[in-house]
């Protein structure tokens, strides 16, 4: 039988009176088309290889977007959440990511060179043979982060949190590590500390110092030694 207007006014009336009951109202859906901009919600979307050199993305909300590839230097992404997005070899060199949220993060050789990365969460993130080589790194979060492989080399450390973080084969020469950093339960295997001071440091057991990397130049914590096996032949790092 062909529905009446009837039953279609009813249906409708039925509708409304059921979301002005529930408060309940659909989802936004994520402006993938929208352009760049502050605020703008590119959660979910694909934007892979894509060139977005100096854009304003500043609050937005990127969770889950996938960077794939895309070339985001010298942008803003300041407090934006970037919670389980894709930076696989993602280029973010020179950008600002204060207070950004990449809590979950997924990337390798994902490039953060010279990057201000104050006050930004990388928990849980899993960012192998990444570049974070001449980084401001100021109350950062790494904790439970995968990091193997990755570069700190002239990069600005201070009160970093590596808390249970995986830093096999890291690579800190050069860098300022002076500040109060967390290395409690890091995984330290082959881990690059050569020139090095790290008597600023805290948690750091001899455990965790047998299993990397220093030489004579590298200073410790008060209560530490330098392992027998240092320093690392160079077969044996590479």
């Amino acid at each position: 039988m062909p529905i009446s207007r009837f039953s279609i006014c009813a249906s409708l009336v039925s509708a409304i009176a059921v979301t002005a009951l529930t408060g309940f109202v659909s989802p936004a859906m994520a402006g993938c088309s929208d352009g760049p901009g502050q605020g703008v919600d590119w959660s979910d979307c694909r934007k892979r290889n894509l060139i977005l050199k100096g854009t304003t993305l500043t609050g937005a909300d990127l969770r889950g977007t996938d960077f794939t590839s895309t070339d985001l230097r010298d942008s803003k992404l300041n407090d934006a959440d970037m919670t389980k997005a894709n930076l696989l070899k993602a280029h973010l060199d020179g950008s600002t990511l204060v207070g950004a949220n990449l809590t979950k993060v997924v990337g390798f050789r994902s490039q953060f060179h010279n990057t201000d990365l104050t006050n930004a969460n990388f928990e849980k993130s899993e960012l192998q043979r990444s570049d974070f080589s001449g980084s401001t790194l100021h109350d950062t979060n790494f904790a439970k982060a995968e990091l193997g492989r990755s570069t700190f080399s002239g990069a600005n450390l201070s009160n970093v949190n590596f808390d249970f973080a995986i830093l096999a084969r890291a690579d800190f020469r050069g860098a300022d590590l002076t500040g109060p950093i967390n290395f409690t339960s890091a995984y330290l295997f082959l881990t690059r500390f050569e020139g090095t001071d790290l008597s600023g440091t805290t948690g750091l057991i001899q455990t965790q110092l047998e299993l990397s990397c220093g030489d004579a130049e590298t200073v410790l914590p008060a209560g530490l030694n330098p392992p027998e096996s240092w320093p690392c032949d160079d077969d044996t790092v590479n």
